[in-house]
């Protein structure tokens, strides 16, 4: 049997795209992936839009916390996303990398976080296919 792919989200403070993305990863792979989400300099909490946002579709955020990066994490991951970490994020060898540009939906309105949950999740469901393709 196919080993599942594990996936990392990374951006800066893990409170807002990584969380997005690994939600939604979660939700629509049905346990097809592992999914993982950091920051290399994680907030407190995170962002209320993104739990106001996420609930809409019934994806409860409100109890996750924003996590540390750590090597251990990219080593395990076989694919590792970032979202605006810049140089923060360790490279090793033989890993897939893919840096997804969106807006910061740190201090946006819920209308504005709703578009950039959008978009992630049309990426998400567009990785899912290519990982899982029978999903």
């Amino acid at each position: 049997m196919p080993r599942t792919p594990e996936i990392l989200f990374v951006c800066v403070h893990n409170a807002g795209r990584s969380q997005m993305a690994a939600a939604l990863l979660q939700h629509r792979a049905q346990g097809n992936v592992t999914v993982r989400s950091a920051g290399s300099d994680p907030a407190e909490t995170i962002n209320p839009a993104v739990v106001a946002v996420m609930s809409e579709l019934g994806i409860d955020l409100s109890r996750e916390i924003p996590k540390k990066l750590t090597t251990d994490a990219v080593e395990a991951a076989d694919v590792v996303i970032t979202m605006g970490c810049g140089d923060a994020c360790p490279v090793f060898p033989g890993k897939r990398y893919l840096d997804w540009q969106l807006s910061d939906p740190a201090g946006q309105g819920v209308a504005a976080v709703r578009e950039i949950r959008d978009e992630i999740d049309r990426r998400v469901q567009a990785l899912l296919a290519e990982l899982v393709p029978s999903s």
